[in-house]
């Protein structure tokens, strides 16, 4: 009788990792006192908070000035993160390796900005419902791919399996929950349109979704969970059927 307790834990680990996350977002502002973190403006998948002089203080140069998203000129705050209390040091300093922290596109509580901006807020709040779902229907179907579609309801999935129409599916789905992020970035690259913070909000949820599902596929999917491809419990009862043992079911033919 299959089972789905690895995929569960799996699941588990996703969502409390990220649910701590995204609550940490919150809660390390509040625990700071107010005004101790305003006006950032650094580089994603960098260190520029961490001392103020020195190493990882690039973005502490006094002489760093730069244009908000209004065409306001503003002076970059001065942060070190390696000098708050250890909860926030982590956070903050999660923030300031993997988001620009630019204070026109993050929000302020307690008087603090932020440790990531509204993007990553919503990415983070998706991988966290991605890691819950997760946990609740995900299944090992020996593919990354096929594991992903096994959260979808088993009725819209025979008609896919019927027709082998795995990839195309799997990778429509994909674009579907990336594609609002996307547009909404690269219009505002590309154009002069303009995002606000709750539609990045909104855009970044959908994306982290994704990935959530994506990131717990990865580590769910184990061919050597199963004697053969065959075993493999699939939609409509359709099997796996290898490549060599199709080819030598013709030839017996």
């Amino acid at each position: 009788m299959a089972d789905r307790h690895r995929e569960a834990r799996i699941g588990r680990w996703v969502f409390g990792v990220c649910g701590f996350l995204f609550a940490s977002f919150f809660l390390a502002p509040w625990s700071l006192e107010a005004g101790t973190v305003n006006d950032l403006q650094g580089r994603a998948n960098a260190i520029d908070f961490a001392t103020q002089n020195g190493w990882g203080s690039a973005g502490n140069d006094a002489t760093n000035l730069y244009i908000d998203d209004e065409g306001r000129l503003h002076a970059t705050g001065q942060l070190a993160w390696t000098d708050l209390n250890p909860y926030a040091a982590f956070m903050y300093g999660f923030g300031d390796l993997n988001c620009h922290q630019k204070h026109e596109r993050s929000l302020e509580i307690n008087g603090n900005q932020m440790p990531v901006c509204t993007r990553d807020v919503g990415i983070f709040f998706g991988l966290f419902v991605g890691g819950a779902v997760f946990h609740r229907r995900g299944w090992n179907r020996w593919t990354v791919r096929d594991t992903c579609l096994s959260l979808l309801p088993e009725t819209w999935l025979q008609p896919v399996y019927a027709n082998n129409r795995r990839t195309l599916v799997w990778f429509g789905v994909g674009l579907l929950l990336c594609l609002p992020l996307i547009l909404d970035g690269f219009l505002q690259l590309l154009t002069p349109y303009e995002s606000t913070n709750v539609k990045r909000v909104l855009t970044g949820v959908p994306f982290g979704f994704g990935l959530g599902i994506l990131m717990c596929s990865m580590f769910a999917a184990r061919a050597d969970a199963f004697a053969t491809a065959g075993h493999v419990l699939l939609p409509g009862s359709s099997r796996f059927v290898l490549a060599q043992d199709g080819a030598n079911a013709q030839e017996s033919e």
